[in-house]
Parts: C-alpha cells; sequence; structure tokens
C-alpha cells in the first residue's frame, strides 16, 4: 500500500511543477491537461447542442432552416464562449490578471485575423438577411451549385458534377450573386430552335409546343411559348421558353431531352432542320 501510496504522490509532485507563468498565473502540467480536456469536450458539447437546437427543437417550428442554423450556431458560441471563461477560472488561472496581455496579444494578431472576422460577420449577415439560404442554386465568383451548408466563415455549394466548394462568406456581400430560386424555384429557360425557309412557322410553333407540353419537367403554368425571332442566315429561328422547378440546377439536361425530341418529332413531320449555305457567285474573267 505505501508502494502504491508513494507511486501516487510522485505522480501528483510531477503534474504540480511549474512550467511557466502567465500574467501572474502559475501553469503546471495538471492544469494543462485541465484545461485541454475540459476545451476538447466543451467543443463537442457546443456542437451537439447546436445540431439539437438547428434541427430537432426548432424543426417543426415554421422558422426557415437557414435561421434555424443561424440561432444554433448563436447558441453554439455563446456556450464557447461562457464555457471556456468557467473552465479558466476553475482552472484557478486569474483572468483579471491576463486581461492585458490578451489585449495586446489581441493588437498584435488583429491585422492577421481581418479576413476571418470579415468572413465571420458576413456569415452573420447571411444567415439573417438570408440573400441565400440552404438549398438554393446560386452562382458567385464563376461557381454554379446548390447551397448545402452555411457556416460561420464559409458556405458550402456542390456542383452538378458532385464537387464541394468552399467560398468565404465575405465573396457573397462583396461580390454579385445569382439566386436562381431566391424567392421562387421557379425559372425560365430558352432553347434557340432553326428550320428551313421552305416550312410553316405556325407549324412549328405547334409542333414546339407540344414537345414542351409533353415534357413532365416543364410545367404548364406559366405556359410555354414561342417566339419567332429572325430570318437567320440559313434558317427561320425560333426561341422556345419553358419554365421548370425540377430542372434548376440541371438546364443541361433539359435542354438535352428537349433537342432530342425536337430531332425526333421534326422527322416525323417532315421537317426540315437546314445547315449552314452559301452562294457563291463566280464572275466570268475577261478574255484577253
Amino acid at each position: 500500500m505505501n508502494t502504491i501510496s508513494d507511486i501516487a504522490d510522485r505522480i501528483v509532485d510531477h503534474l504540480s511543477i511549474p512550467l511557466f507563468s502567465l500574467g501572474g498565473s502559475t501553469f503546471t502540467l495538471w492544469m494543462l491537461v485541465y484545461l485541454v480536456f475540459f476545451s476538447v469536450l466543451l467543443v463537442f458539447a457546443a456542437s451537439r447542442i447546436n445540431r439539437i437546437v438547428a434541427y430537432r427543437i426548432l424543426a417543426n417550428s415554421r422558422i426557415d432552416l437557414g435561421v434555424r442554423i443561424a440561432i444554433g450556431s448563436i447558441v453554439k458560441y455563446a456556450l464557447l464562449t461562457i464555457g471556456f471563461v468557467i473552465i479558466l477560472q476553475t482552472a484557478g488561472i486569474d483572468l483579471s490578471s491576463i486581461t492585458i496581455l490578451f489585449g495586446a496579444l489581441g493588437v498584435g494578431i488583429g491585422f492577421g485575423l481581418q479576413n476571418i472576422t470579415n468572413n465571420f460577420v458576413s456569415g452573420l449577415i447571411i444567415l439573417f438577411e438570408r440573400p441565400i439560404k440552404v438549398g438554393d442554386r446560386i452562382e458567385v465568383s464563376g461557381i454554379a451549385g446548390d447551397v448545402v451548408d452555411i457556416s460561420m466563415r464559409a458556405t458550402t455549394i456542390v456542383t452538378n458534377d458532385n464537387i464541394s466548394i468552399i467560398v468565404p462568406n465575405s465573396e457573397f456581400i462583396s461580390s454579385t450573386v445569382i439566386n436562381w430560386s431566391h424567392t421562387d424555384r421557379s425559372v425560365r429557360f430558352n432553347f434557340p430552335v432553326g428550320v428551313s425557309y421552305r416550312e410553316d412557322p405556325l407549324k412549328i410553333r405547334e409542333l414546339l409546343l407540344e414537345i414542351a407540353l409533353d415534357h413532365p419537367g416543364i410545367l404548364k403554368e406559366p405556359r410555354p411559348d414561342v417566339l419567332f425571332t429572325e430570318y437567320g442566315d440559313s434558317a427561320l429561328m425560333f426561341n422556345l421558353r419553358v419554365w421548370t422547378s425540377e430542372y434548376v440546377n440541371r438546364p443541361g439536361v433539359l435542354k438535352s431531352h428537349l433537342y432530342y425530341e425536337i430531332s425526333r418529332r421534326f422527322r416525323e413531320a417532315g421537317v426540315e432542320i437546314p445547315f449552314p449555305q452559301r452562294d457563291i457567285h463566280i464572275k466570268e474573267m475577261p478574255r484577253e
């Protein structure tokens, strides 16, 4: 028993050896272990509570998902701030004695944290003003995709190729953002179609409207329409305009579906699809 007691005493003695002093507080190995352990535990608990608030407690409310995430994030950072203060105090650290030191460090590293602070504030603006929200189809700085996550520092966008792109929140405040589904997820797409000069424009209009109305992904209201846009160099040009909410993030797929069907229906109806043509006039050279 004495041996075990001696070993325990030695361990306690080693853990209690002063390592360094900071602002009048002496740090020991035991204090560092205490700080690290409870800090990790605090971060885990705060992150867990964040998700519980956003996805469980507020799940049945009428609050939009973006606002719920914002509330959860505020709760998380409030818990982290209060928790770290409590951990430092229970560890025996005199906060008043290190306030000046932290203030000096804050001024020193503040310039290096300008971008982080800018993104943090931008994240708060995004979460509360909601120019974008989770589920929106957006374009920013040449990047197009669906918003899947908005954090305090950055927003995650997933492209059609299933590539996740992390965009700093400040980009959404300082750059022009195209939001395809900000107020309504229904969008209109335009598809140009050219036919031979031999064709009847009214017949082409009816065919294109039938094709559009037969497609399950195209909305019946607002109705599709067809514009006769111009007499082209080699073709009569039409513009098929359709509305969809299903293909907002896949316009290329809808375009492919329609053009496949247009090609098939035009062949069945005997409609000629032209190719570029040029008339060449050869002048007779004078005889010598």
